[in-house]
């Protein structure tokens, strides 16, 4: 049985949102294309590149574990082609 292509990119809620320590990023693209996604700390700095290849078109999912960071509010933003979506992290230690 064939899996339907998503009809446009998006970026799902963080899950869970709050945690500790590991957050599931799921994301979806209906072609072939170059994704950056990435974690930033409350002063802009890149905190962790999870992604920045090409990525084949369907349904994808990645765990940003956080072990190593402190308690606080962080930001994921995913860029592919025109599409640029930012979310806030919350890591409750």
């Amino acid at each position: 049985e064939a899996i339907e292509l998503p009809q446009s990119i998006t970026l799902d809620r963080a899950y869970p949102n709050p945690f500790n320590p590991a957050t599931t990023l799921t994301f979806s693209v209906p072609e072939d294309i170059n994704v950056i996604l990435q974690v930033y700390d409350i002063n802009g700095r890149i905190i962790s590149k999870l992604i920045d290849n090409k990525m084949k078109a369907g349904y994808h999912s990645i765990v940003w574990n956080s072990d190593k960071c402190s308690s606080g509010l962080y930001f994921v933003q995913m860029i592919a082609g025109d599409f640029i979506h930012t979310q806030k992290l919350i890591l409750v230690k």
